[in-house]
């Protein structure tokens, strides 16, 4: 039986999207998750959500505790799990309120811890390094692509995002530089996210809304959080009807 777990962004992290909703309080080795998690039924399947940045947006990308929120979401047998998440726009192409369907990142946080195996036990056999080729989920890429194009929303099928320490936004030549290396979003969060979920052994599959264009742009105005917002809240709608559908398919 599929039990799903929403990690939801800005305007993506509200309860009131799933039915029967109850709150359940979940404690971790590594302490309390960012938000209580919502446990409710979206399109007839089990459900429980979770606010990325606290319900009240008050927890900096660079102290969510992301061990602490897939832990509880595996504690509660999740066997997927699907994150909504605002980007930059690296590339002409990924205009404005389009969704990307990340398939690769690059990890430029500093601060954060990023991994459940702080010590290994005795013996190089009992060593934990996790593989991370191909870190989303094929699957759930799939029925968010399949079911992206049925909503026939603007998408890009792949793209590689990279994760920033934040909360500032990059100078321009950053910006240009992560454009050099191939990346084609910028955000705050994913990069921790996947890493974890794979070493929980979660598929973990992101659709992530691009609200700007970073500061690489010199023909558009720098990336401002205002900005984000507006469009972010303009595809919240889409987005939603993405979710649904393909938790429908999980």
């Amino acid at each position: 039986m599929s039990k799903i777990g929403i990690i939801g962004g800005s305007g993506l992290d509200d309860p009131q999207i799933l039915e029967n909703a109850e709150e359940r309080i979940v404690n971790t080795p590594f302490g309390e998750p960012t938000s209580p998690l919502t446990i409710g039924v979206i399109a007839g399947k089990e459900v429980v959500l979770i606010a990325r940045h606290g319900r009240q947006h008050t927890i900096p990308p660079t102290h969510v505790n992301n061990r602490a929120n897939i832990h509880a979401l595996k504690s509660l047998q999740c066997t997927h799990i699907l994150a909504t998440t605002a980007c930059g726009s690296l590339r002409e192409e990924i205009q404005r309120g389009d969704l990307v369907i990340l398939d690769q990142f690059i990890d430029f946080t500093r601060f954060r811890p990023n991994t459940f195996f702080d010590t290994f036990p005795p013996g190089a056999e009992n060593a934990k390094h996790t593989p991370m080729a191909d870190p989303f989920s094929g699957p759930l890429r799939q029925k968010l692509i399949t079911n992206a194009r049925k909503l026939g929303v603007r998408l890009h099928e792949r793209g590689t995002v990279i994760t920033i320490e934040g909360p500032r936004f990059s100078t321009r030549a950053e910006s240009f530089m992560f454009r050099a290396w191939g990346a084609d979003v910028i955000n705050m969060t994913i990069a921790l996210e996947t890493m974890l979920a794979n070493e929980a052994g979660i598929p973990y599959a992101a659709v992530a809304i691009s609200t700007d264009y970073d500061c690489w742009k010199i023909d558009e105005e720098s990336v401002e959080w205002s900005e984000i917002l507006r469009i972010f809240e303009l595809n919240v709608a889409k987005v939603k009807d993405l979710l649904i559908r393909t938790i429908q398919d999980i």
